[in-house]
């Protein structure tokens, strides 16, 4: 990028700094780009971190339940059939997903502390000083459209020569913000498809239960000729309805302790872009004048 030459109508730190290293860098600084994974885009996660997130924590998990396997928690984990294998694997992979999320978000909250503005209280964005300010922001980070609000500031400064209104650059920034607020949403489907899952498996499990257990049932009935030969096979019978209800209850606990974690996530994700907005209002809506030295005035009326 070719050094500026300072304009003495400007303040001196409108300026980037020459041959400034970026504050910001996706490529070392984003948890999936540095290790050489494919990236969604701002806080979207790609698919093969979080999986192998997930298939980590599951191993982990499992080598902790191995340990406690004699416990109630151990006998529901690992001996009521493939069921919860399926469960623990969604939920650590959602789990990953999350983490990878909520890394993501902290880095696009770094980017809402760089100086983009000069500190002047008195400082006027306007057509001629927007390219100074687009180049104070490539000089801070590599690729501003990688950044929720540096992308929004890009495009509005981008094409404020072609713009004759502030109205016009409010509702370009309007518009960025309800595109990144349904991104944002869209961002979770994999997730908020897991936690729609993970009880449809633990009801799969109630089923299978049931079945074995009714099936161990039918058979008792039929081959069982006195009463001491009966309760030693209804033995099998519980077993099956072990399966039944325990499967159910792990469902339904994992998907609840997925889901209050998407929640939280997703306040945390919409004030960020509440953020995101407020200081694209203050500091570029705030500062903007559009009729200056570059353009002509509108011609007095009698």
């Amino acid at each position: 990028m070719p050094q500026m030459q300072n304009d003495p109508n400007q303040p001196q730190d409108a300026l980037p700094p020459p041959e400034a290293a970026p504050s910001l860098n996706w490529r070392r600084h984003d948890p999936e780009a540095r290790l050489g994974f494919r990236t969604g885009r701002f806080t979207d996660t790609g698919l093969y971190l979080p999986l192998l997130i997930g298939l980590f924590l599951g191993a982990l998990a499992y080598a902790g339940f191995f340990a406690i396997r004699e416990s109630t928690v151990g006998q529901m984990l690992m001996e009521r059939g493939q069921i919860p294998y399926f469960i623990t694997f969604l939920t650590t992979w959602s789990l990953g997903i999350l983490w990878v999320k909520s890394m993501k978000l902290k880095l696009q909250r770094k980017a809402l502390q760089l100086p983009i503005m000069p500190s002047a209280a008195d400082y006027v964005l306007a057509p001629r000083t927007a390219p100074i300010i687009l180049r104070r922001i490539y000089a801070m980070v590599d690729n501003p459209r990688h950044f929720v609000v540096l992308n929004r500031i890009e495009a509005a400064l981008s094409n404020l020569r072609n713009i004759g209104r502030i109205s016009d650059v409010s509702e370009i920034l309007t518009t960025q913000a309800g595109n990144d607020d349904d991104h944002m949403v869209s961002s979770y489907s994999l997730v908020k498809g897991f936690v729609w899952a993970i009880p449809v498996l633990g009801f799969v499990g109630t089923v299978l239960g049931l079945s074995e257990a009714i099936g161990s049932f039918g058979g008792v009935l039929s081959k069982s000729e006195d009463l001491a030969n009966l309760t030693i096979a209804l033995k099998d019978v519980t077993a099956g309805l072990s399966v039944a209800f325990d499967t159910t209850l792990l469902g339904l606990v994992a998907s609840l302790f997925v889901q209050l974690l998407i929640v939280t996530l997703m306040k945390r994700e919409e004030d960020f872009l509440h953020d995101c907005t407020e200081f694209c209002h203050i500091q570029v809506v705030g500062r903007l004048r559009l009729l200056d030295a570059d353009q002509p005035a509108a011609p007095a009326k009698n």
